[in-house]
């Protein structure tokens, strides 16, 4: 599955809260970000982009994606920063994600779905050396 309504047909309903994570970048490239939020929300790249000032943020590339969370479309997760050692990917995590209980997160094949604690989820974080930036990021119309 690579779509949250795939998995919404197929998938028994679980705890913690149902995320979208999205790996976007820069105009020129040179920021790579990890974005974080509800599965629902339809994000506003261009005014995300002004909160974070990095100009022009779009979807990156599947090259970029494997190269530097060593991942394929699909997979995208919050563990996949496991793979960042040098810190190229800034972490955004919406408010409402920081904010739960749990989260929901697939364990770098999107076959399987774990639930992190609050608690667990900070300890990973700060065991991957990523400070998440924590915004509520700006939805679409």
């Amino acid at each position: 599955m690579h779509t949250i309504d795939e998995a919404l047909k197929h998938v028994p309903a679980m705890s913690g809260l149902m995320v979208k994570n999205l790996f976007v970048r820069d105009e020129k490239g040179r920021r790579h970000f990890l974005v974080i939020v509800p599965f629902d929300k339809r994000i506003n790249l261009a005014a995300l982009g002004r909160l974070l000032t990095a100009s022009k943020l779009s979807m990156a590339s599947p090259e970029r994606l494997l190269q530097h969370l060593g991942i394929t479309p699909g997979s995208v997760s919050l563990f996949a920063l496991i793979h960042d050692g040098a810190q190229a990917v800034e972490l955004v995590l919406d408010q409402a994600v920081w904010e739960a209980d749990s989260v929901q997160a697939h364990p770098l094949r999107n076959t399987a779905t774990v639930v992190l604690s609050h608690a667990i989820l900070a300890s990973f974080l700060a065991h991957t050396g990523h400070v998440p930036r924590i915004v509520t990021v700006p939805a679409a119309d």
